[in-house]
């Protein structure tokens, strides 16, 4: 799909084709920038709606998240949305960063509260001088530069939301600030992403959402990664790969098909597309696509 980079997501995504897209984050050393640019030069080809760079724990990788989102921006034909948090950041310096990538020509920010600088689980304080809430970030962004807004979304809950209900009030309080897509944490089940739909619906929050998907590589790491969110793996997905536990090309393999069987799930249920978490490799997600028989 080709994509005008001043164009409304939200428009993009409801022309009545899919939308795919993919997600980076700022690599810590020269092999990793070598990593992630190899990524991105294979990805290019699929023509995705979009691609995200995220931001660090307390907004500690700002500058290399600029400085790639402002490169894919200039250098090649995807279109940009980088991440920007309530962490670390006080309002002045927020608007500082979106003049930074307005003038990068970058149009597209995904407006986040952000983990603490301590990490994920770690207490939330907010900023002196900053905002507190995602729903303020967007209202700020939208008051302040001339660019499209998406927010982040959670099948199974934030974390810290009192409940599904009150996870779904969240989400329509950003979508009144401005907000005009969402993006889910990787999801588990399709059904958790069907209740999100339904929660959200519910709630006035109107505005497309895409799934996360993210295939399962290396068990340990991503039972991990699950856990920092406070889920759980789900015992079906356990179970079908404990016979690899020895066997790590089997494992990468049965992965994949989790992951392609998921995403035919989640079109199935009427999600707007799929946002592929690449952890700055191309190769899984080109087998997901192959597997899923989305024409490039």
């Amino acid at each position: 799909m080709t994509t005008d980079r001043g164009q409304s997501l939200r428009d993009i995504i409801e022309q009545g084709g899919r939308s795919f897209s993919f997600e980076f984050f700022p690599p810590k050393d020269a092999a990793g920038e070598q990593q992630l640019w190899q990524a991105i030069t294979e990805l290019e080809p699929y023509c995705p709606t979009f691609v995200s760079v995220t931001y660090g724990a307390g907004g500690a990788t700002r500058d290399r998240t600029v400085a790639i989102t402002e490169r894919i921006a200039r250098e090649t034909t995807l279109l940009p949305v980088a991440h920007l948090t309530c962490v670390g950041h006080t309002t002045d310096e927020l608007v500082g960063i979106l003049q930074e990538l307005a003038d990068a020509g970058v149009h597209h920010v995904m407006a986040l509260r952000g983990d603490p600088p301590e990490g994920p689980g770690s207490p939330w304080t907010p900023t002196e001088g900053g905002v507190t809430y995602a729903s303020d970030l967007v209202r700020l962004i939208k008051r302040t530069a001339d660019v499209r807004v998406g927010v982040a979304a959670f099948p199974e809950g934030h974390v810290e939301a009192a409940s599904l209900d009150d996870d779904a009030r969240v989400l329509r309080a950003k979508y009144d600030a401005g907000a005009e897509f969402a993006v889910t944490e990787m999801v588990l089940r399709a059904s958790d992403y069907e209740g999100l739909v339904e929660r959200a619906a519910a709630a006035g929050a109107d505005l497309p959402i895409l799934p996360g998907l993210m295939p399962i590589l290396n068990l340990r790491s991503m039972t991990r990664m699950v856990e920092l969110s406070r889920r759980d793996l789900p015992r079906e997905v356990v179970a079908r790969l404990a016979p690899y536990e020895h066997d790590p090309a089997g494992l990468r393999a049965e992965g994949i098909q989790i992951a392609t069987e998921l995403g035919e799930a989640l079109l199935a249920a009427g999600a707007p597309g799929l946002h592929f978490y690449t952890l700055n490799r191309s190769q899984a997600t080109r087998e997901i696509y192959a597997n899923l028989q989305i024409a490039v």
